[in-house]
């Protein structure tokens, strides 16, 4: 078995020492313990003060309703993403210290956990809740379903996704986190003994337990719960998105399982599957973690993708240009990224005609990503566009991905690969496409949806001042990379000897301020917002002349989305249906079938959390319980069958005539 030796197992605590916790030799670790703490406690004593915990509950813990597990996934996202950029600003800080005899703050052992904790947390747990959360809330609304086809499911993946959180939140003060990189991929050959690797293997199984069934969910919805007369070419281009990035969940994220499974077997059974010795090769890994690694990042990209497709329809107030390419662009997108993890043969010894297939497979995906592109430029064209906070992502998106991608196609042909791949300029690439697309469509997401999902809209200014921040921040945050990595200067490097390349990380470093003052601006933007929330009301439930049926009901729309299963005739549904004048039907309503909140998913993904913990920490008397424990607990859930209830057909009357009587006031 090839670990170092670790020491010997007490039968209760597993691994657990005094030693093990990094507070009493880190002062940095201590001070962010306090300030949790201290944090946690303010949050605790708010909801108990104000008695929130029974809403907190009822309304949201065990709550079933895709909006709300929407929303949760979102403030998940939020509050990771705070951990995640922290951690960036440790490291351009670093960088920017470290030259000549100056070794930095930062310990190298520390820096790698570090980098490590940036990349898994920015790409596991801030990207995936974020575009998890916007297609959760919008695809039932976009395709006019009451819910998703497994509401409890919803629920539980939720719940699984933020426990393999919570586990990596855990490595920051017990034990250490991995320090091989966000993909686990260095050290491979000899892995260390500590619990690093282990929390990195738990929390993502965890997590990717959640991703995995919220992606069958959401096809299996999108398949079987269209309105009557949406055929899938009437289909809006984000639940087209939405359809092939879990596809591609459902296909890549079982080889990541399957990765970790082996990976675990090597740590636990002493199996030699990713080692050098006894017929291991630590070459199988790469392989089978790049070909879920590449696809995530389509995962990713196709949902942001389907969120300005939307935006860019909207705010140039026309039928978005070439939809048809829209949707076959899409497709081609979700079969190619299949084949762009081949680039990482190019450094395994293949010889050039071979190289120069996997060049092409890699490259060419830049086509139907340049054919969107195109088309939301021709819908701008002779648009009357109104530049408000989401258009504006939008077109600092188009400027900044469209660089990203160009230096994707360049690191695609396979003699600058070997000179760049492993410098500075890969992670200016790749924070290039992931920030540009990701991050701008997710803010943009979230100041076009927000007067869906809480009835206001968000404030102008500060929205605009976020937007600036980051656009400028993140050029001068990463030009420097770029220049860097063409100097040849390595990636993960903590330290430097050249005192000429200093000036550069401290550009780099005024960047990540820049940012950070953007991210500040968002938050500002949020607390504006709420305070002002009655200028910025909206009773209308369609502030933007949204083109979609989910602008067809009120903002917040009512627990049942729909009074009626609205009927599909034309791509963009509810412009289709504001033309030939439409009317709310104002009579007629009938008891609504709806799914009932249940507290088994918080129970279930609160069990498996324990039990990753007690793998992590060799507890096996905690493990094997908290497995029991496990399976108990959802076989008991298999006898619940009060899973259902009806809102009466008076209680539907009762809201949708307060939406009447809220339209005849605002004069619509």
């Amino acid at each position: 078995m090839s670990e170092t030796t670790t020491p010997a197992s007490h039968w209760l605590l597993g691994r657990i020492t005094w030693d093990q916790i990094p507070m009493t030799h880190e002062p940095i670790v201590l001070l962010t313990f306090i300030a949790v703490v201290l944090g946690g406690l303010v949050v605790v004593g708010g909801i108990t003060k104000f008695r929130l915990w029974a809403p907190l509950w009822n309304d949201w813990i065990t709550s079933i309703d895709h909006k709300k597990i929407g929303i949760m996934y979102m403030i998940l996202g939020l509050v990771m993403f705070l951990r995640g950029f922290a951690d960036a600003v440790m490291m351009r800080l670093q960088q920017s210290m470290a030259f000549g005899d100056n070794m930095g703050y930062l310990p190298p052992h520390h820096y790698d956990q570090i980098f490590t904790a940036h990349g898994v947390i920015m790409i596991f747990f801030v990207a995936m809740p974020f575009v998890t959360g916007l297609m959760n809330y919008l695809v039932p609304l976009q395709i006019g379903a009451r819910d998703v086809s497994f509401p409890f499911l919803n629920n539980f993946s939720f719940w699984m996704t933020t426990g393999g959180a919570v586990l990596v939140m855990i490595s920051l003060f017990l034990g250490e986190f991995s320090t091989s990189g966000w993909l686990a991929l260095s050290n491979l050959g000899h892995q260390s003994g500590s619990t690093g690797l282990d929390y990195y293997i738990w929390g993502l199984q965890v997590a990717g337990v959640g991703t995995t069934l919220s992606g069958i969910n959401l096809i299996v919805t999108i398949i079987k719960m269209r309105a009557p007369g949406m055929n899938l070419m009437k289909m809006p281009v984000f639940t087209w998105t939405a359809l092939c990035t879990n596809a591609l969940i459902v296909a890549s994220f079982p080889v990541l399982t399957a990765a970790l499974v082996l990976m675990s077997l090597d740590r636990y059974v002493g199996t030699n599957f990713f080692t050098n010795e006894l017929g291991g090769n630590p070459m199988l890994y790469v392989n089978l973690i790049w070909i879920w690694g590449h696809p995530e990042v389509y995962i990713l990209i196709l949902p942001c993708f389907g969120v300005f497709s939307e935006i860019v329809a909207t705010f140039s107030r026309k039928r978005l240009f070439g939809y048809t390419s829209m949707v076959y662009a899409t497709v081609c997108i979700t079969i190619l990224s299949y084949l762009v993890w081949l680039h990482h043969f190019f450094t395994m010894g293949s010889g050039a005609s071979v190289n120069t297939f996997f060049g092409i497979t890699t490259m060419i995906i830049s086509i139907p990503t340049g054919a969107k592109i195109f088309n939301w430029l021709f819908t701008m064209y002779r648009g009357r566009i109104r530049f408000s906070v989401p258009m504006l992502w939008t077109v600092g998106f188009m400027v900044t991905f469209a660089i990203g991608g160009m230096t994707g196609v360049l690191l695609a042909v396979p003699p600058a690969d070997f000179v760049l791949h492993n410098s500075l300029f890969l992670i200016a690439h790749f924070h290039n496409v992931i920030i540009g697309g990701v991050v701008f469509a997710v803010f943009a997401g979230i100041n076009y949806w927000f007067p869906k999902a809480f009835g206001f809209r968000l404030n102008e200014f500060w929205g605009k001042a976020s937007f600036w921040f980051w656009l400028v921040g993140f050029w001068v945050a990463f030009t420097p990379l770029y220049i860097l990595g063409l100097m040849g200067v390595t990636r993960r490097a903590n330290h430097f000897d050249d005192p000429s390349l200093q000036i550069w990380f401290i550009i780099a470093a005024c960047g990540a301020a820049l940012i950070a003052a953007g991210i500040g601006c968002f938050f500002i933007q949020l607390a504006v917002s709420i305070w002002k929330r009655d200028e910025l009301r909206d009773v209308t439930g369609d502030p933007w002349e949204g083109r979609t049926l989910e602008w067809a009901t009120s903002s917040p729309p009512p627990q049942y989305n729909f009074a009626f299963t609205p009927v599909v005739h034309d791509i963009d549904a509810w412009t289709d249906m504001k033309k030939h004048g439409y009317q709310r039907p104002l009579s007629g309503f009938e008891p609504i079938h709806m799914p009932a909140n249940t507290g088994a998913g918080v129970v279930i993904a609160g069990l498996s959390t324990v039990l990753g913990f007690a793998l992590i920490w060799h507890m096996w008397p905690l493990a094997i319980a908290s497995f029991a424990a496990t399976i108990l607990a959802s076989i008991i859930h298999t006898f619940n069958y009060k899973r259902d209830y009806y809102i009466p057909a008076a209680e539907v009357a009762t809201s949708e005539e307060a939406r009447t009587k809220q339209l005849a006031a605002a004069h619509v």
